[in-house]
């Protein structure tokens, strides 16, 4: 029964053995870098009173940057016109994550992101 034992961990280690996983889909180790960011940074975070958002000499005049709270909640939803833009918070702007979504006149996001609200 022992060997029997034996041969069936021998035969299970040879079949196991011969199977390989190509971690590389799960973990991609390089970054596309064909498209450039179309957000260079943003700033202050974590934020108090405004975060400000750097753009890339070619976003294009139609793109839109919409802020949504941790909820899914649309907090604004402004028009990109030049290369900085500051948002500024109001009272509806609680303590929390929020994402942001840069997004084509199609509805497309381009680009998004996270930043914290300390108040």
């Amino acid at each position: 029964m022992k060997q029997f034992y034996s041969i069936v961990l021998i035969a299970t280690l040879f079949v196991c053995g011969s199977f390989t996983v190509d971690y590389s889909v799960l973990y991609p180790t390089s970054i596309n870098v064909d498209t450039p960011n179309k957000i260079q940074r943003f700033y202050p975070n974590p934020a108090t009173q405004f975060i400000q958002f750097e753009f890339d000499k070619s976003v294009d005049k139609s793109y839109t940057l919409e802020i949504y709270n941790f909820i899914g909640r649309k907090m604004a939803n402004t028009l990109v016109n030049s290369t900085k833009l500051t948002i500024y918070f109001d009272d509806n702007y609680y303590r929390g994550l929020y994402i942001f979504q840069l997004r084509d006149r199609t509805g497309r996001i381009i680009e998004s992101g996270k930043f914290q609200v300390i108040r």
